[in-house]
């Protein structure tokens, strides 16, 4: 007897596809912890934001409204956008694969770089296509071998511009070259994550580009630093064909009612989010600089977080800093499956949090 003629069966490909699994929370044994392995912010979300939460309370037995129109309005008024050519979401991670499955099918290819998000290929596995992975230099997004795996089935280019887990990231006029370089028919997602977060001159998100042609779409997030993870919001901007495909596909409530008013809270609230930027800007240095005294290689990174590189020396590995973290209440980011089993990725945490790492790692590499 077949195994069909006994139980429903997923269609093909879904169980070949490696689950995500999140950041650890917990550090068993240890008197406090620090979680530092999800890159959430340690400011904790706006009190406006937390504020509006609490209001919406008062109406739990109504649903919300169903096209998130005043998170849509908030952002819009922020970054000068048309509210009609933005859509919310639960996370970023929900509208990647609504973009997915509204372009990608059997036979079809998404491409993306070799330590890019993990959610790029479950979406393109749960979609029925193929995902194809591009080669990084220096861990660092490459342009040229994105382009040179464009092949006539490819549907979708995700870029995650800054990149996680590695923080690096391509100046824009790289960004412009690898659109310019992409067939018409070619959609590419801008994943722009950590943009807040980002310092540098050469750098934009991309939101020209999403306003000037018609293959081009935006993800952003509020669950990094807005500090509303646990609500998950998530929101992208693009052409006005683009958002009517998803728009028709996605679920009638997909954004619930405390979500769209905690996000508009926390958009509005841009001082809140400029000592979210100085809190990264003076702790993300300062990390990098510790840790390299104590002989480690750091990725340079301009996100909220750090890829710290371990030898394969018995006694100094990834893993085993890791256990040693974890046992003093530090939880970091094993990163083997985004192929790098020789690193963690740290968040950039409070103070207390930044200064008990420095010194346990300290304390581990002279054991």
């Amino acid at each position: 007897m077949t195994l069909e003629a006994t139980r429903p069966v997923p269609r093909p490909g879904v169980m070949a596809i490696d689950a995500y699994v999140p950041g650890k929370s917990g550090a068993p044994g240890a008197a406090k912890v620090y979680k530092l392995s999800s890159n959430e912010t340690p400011l904790g979300a706006s009190p406006k934001a937390i504020e509006a939460y609490r209001k919406g309370a008062e109406k739990l037995e109504l649903y919300p409204e169903g096209t998130s129109a005043e998170l849509r309005e908030a952002i819009a008024n922020l970054y000068g956008l048309d509210p009609d050519r933005i859509l919310c979401g639960s996370g970023s991670d929900e509208l990647l694969s609504l973009l997915t499955n509204a372009y990608i099918g059997p036979g079809d290819e998404g491409l993306f770089t070799e330590h890019g998000f993990l959610v790029y290929k479950i979406a393109i596995l749960a979609a029925g296509g193929t995902p194809v992975v591009a080669k990084e230099k220096n861990l660092t997004t490459d342009v040229d071998a994105i382009l040179a795996a464009v092949t006539p089935k490819t549907k979708i280019v995700y870029l995650a511009n800054p990149n996680n887990p590695t923080g690096t990231y391509i100046p824009f006029d790289e960004v412009k070259r690898l659109h310019a370089g992409l067939p018409k028919h070619v959609l590419l997602i801008l994943d722009a994550a950590y943009a807040e977060y980002v310092r540098r001159n050469d750098y934009e998100s991309g939101l020209e580009l999403v306003a000037s042609n018609e293959n081009v779409v935006m993800t952003r997030t509020f669950s990094k630093i807005y500090g509303l993870a646990a609500l998950r919001i998530g929101w992208m901007v693009g052409p006005a064909h683009l958002i009517d495909a998803v728009n028709r596909i996605r679920g009638p409530f997909n954004v619930n009612a405390a979500a769209i008013a905690a996000g508009a809270a926390a958009i509005a609230d841009q001082a809140f989010v400029q000592k979210a930027i100085e809190h990264n800007e003076t702790w993300l240095p300062w990390l990098t600089a510790e840790i390299e005294k104590l002989g480690l290689t750091v990725t340079p990174s301009v996100g909220n977080f750090l890829l710290l590189h371990f030898p394969r020396d018995a006694g100094k590995t990834a893993a085993e800093a890791d256990a040693f973290l974890v046992s003093k209440g530090l939880v970091l980011r094993r990163v083997g499956a985004y192929g790098l089993p020789d690193a963690l990725r740290l968040t950039v945490g409070t103070e207390e949090a930044n200064r008990h790492f420095v010194a346990t790692l300290a304390e581990f590499m002279k054991t």
